[in-house]
């Protein structure tokens, strides 16, 4: 039904936001299958996954290759991850645009001072935070969305530094509403994205397979049916049924 892409620099209230933005939409409606893929999830830790640039396209390749596994017309994904580098966040679009769902993104603006500040305070209390050499590494490559590009629109924009992360907050309830509206002929503001024949090579490599079968079947057929009405038929063991091709044997 959906894919949402939370975005923003490390430390900077992601993973709060995301789910606080899961809970209402499973409050919005109990019906909703709503899954979060991050790290975590994936048994991948903070520093491991971004210690040099080989490892965290690896981590990127996981984590397209979940969601692309996940996202489906019956459930809302929120990948819940830095994003920060704006080519990937197209190859996200881009599965959900094969999917034929909704997409969005949440970006949690949160200056960097208060991100390195928050992180230094995870380290002390012992829990997940980054090396303060790979935080600023990420700060310093982090690629901020811009609601002009196809693959970060629309933007939702959180600020952590002044805005409360909570289920009620107006940008997570704009969100639920963006996510969870029915849709129309006359509806405007909720855009569903559409398959293009790009996106759809599977189903038409199937379609070309089955012809091609079909097509070379009817060409055995008819060298078999010509061979007979020229007398050969069953008098002969095999028929060629073209240049480069294995001939046929029949079994009497």
């Amino acid at each position: 039904m959906a894919l949402v892409v939370m975005c923003g620099q490390p430390c900077s209230g992601k993973s709060a936001a995301a789910a606080c933005l899961a809970a209402a939409l499973r409050t919005s409606s109990t019906d909703l299958i709503v899954r979060i893929i991050d790290e975590s999830s994936l048994h991948l830790g903070r520093n491991d996954s971004y210690k040099d640039m080989v490892v965290e396209k690896n981590l990127r390749g996981v984590l397209r290759s979940e969601v692309d596994r996940s996202v489906s017309r019956d459930s809302i994904i929120i990948v819940d991850s830095l994003n920060n580098i704006k080519g990937y966040r197209y190859e996200l679009w881009c599965l959900a645009r094969a999917s034929g769902v909704r997409y969005c993104v949440l970006f949690c603006d949160t200056e960097v001072d208060l991100c390195r500040e928050w992180n230094s305070n995870r380290q002390e209390k012992g829990e997940p935070a980054y090396d303060s050499n790979i935080f600023e590494d990420l700060v310093r490559r982090f690629e901020n969305p811009d609601r002009r590009n196809r693959w970060d629109s629309p933007l939702f924009e959180l600020f952590p530094s002044r805005d409360e992360i909570v289920e009620s907050a107006p940008v997570i309830a704009e969100a639920v509403s963006y996510l969870t509206k029915k849709v129309d002929s006359k509806t405007r503001d909720v855009k569903v994205l559409q398959p293009t024949i790009a996106t759809q090579t599977v189903r038409t490599s199937e379609a070309n397979s089955l012809y091609e079968m079909d097509k070379a079947t009817q060409e055995v057929v008819n060298a078999i049916v010509e061979a007979q009405s020229c007398g050969l038929g069953l008098a002969m063991n095999k028929i060629s049924i073209g240049p480069n091709l294995p001939t046929i044997s029949f079994v009497h």
